[in-house]
């Protein structure tokens, strides 16, 4: 069976807290036994033309300081609702700069209190991305985000913060395509832990429908 292709975007050059070296080979290395990753920080890529060939496009974007163009937003929108798969990972959050996006997101970055150890619980038993996985600690920074009350997502992941859950992954349908939001990933340690990476190679296979489902 050939591999499919997925998209990895985020920042070489210039990124403001999350550099994409160390991550790229991470997640290529975990994709390998389904897809070619590309790995690029060239947001031209968005452009729906560009997008098409992909099956999978994965956000380690680091925009903090700026917002992606019109015509990239409007090709991330076109790609994702006519049925292409979208995971964004940590920082990724950063293209909700623009509210279209944050619509597709599902949600804002609300800032976050300082990096420290949490301790993450699955949050919807019986769901394709968290299957077989269990409440982990890892050290990460506890991102807070602004949902958006017209998604219908459903939370997967909580993390636990001074007494108070907080969502940690969630998911949802964005016309005829998919949507995963994964909160960890703040630099290359936290792709050792096995259970985030479990949630993102089975939020891969959820997001792009491998090996493949017919599209109602």
């Amino acid at each position: 069976m050939d591999k499919r292709k997925a998209l990895l975007l985020g920042s070489y050059t210039h990124p403001k807290f999350h550099p994409l070296q160390g991550i790229d080979t991470q997640i290529s290395h975990l994709l390998n036994d389904m897809f070619t990753v590309q790995c690029t920080e060239n947001h031209k890529m968005l452009r729906e033309s560009n997008l098409y060939p992909y099956d999978l496009c994965i956000a380690y974007s680091d925009l903090w300081d700026e917002k992606v163009s019109p015509k990239q937003t409007a090709g991330l929108l076109s790609y994702v609702s006519g049925g292409g798969g979208l995971i964004v990972l940590h920082n990724g959050v950063s293209l909700a700069n623009r509210y279209e996006l944050a619509q597709l997101l599902g949600a804002r970055f609300d800032g976050h209190p300082p990096m420290q150890p949490l301790k993450f619980m699955p949050a919807a038993e019986g769901h394709d991305i968290i299957e077989g996985v269990e409440a982990f600690e890892m050290e990460e920074e506890p991102y807070r985000f602004k949902l958006d009350p017209f998604t219908e997502r459903q939370v997967l992941l909580e993390y636990e913060h001074e007494g108070e859950r907080w969502p940690a992954a969630w998911c949802h349908t964005y016309g005829i395509g998919r949507v995963v939001v994964l909160m960890p990933g703040h630099h290359e340690p936290s792709f050792m832990h096995e259970p985030f990476r479990k949630m993102i190679v089975q939020g891969a296979k959820w997001a792009s429908r491998y090996p493949g489902k017919i599209i109602q």
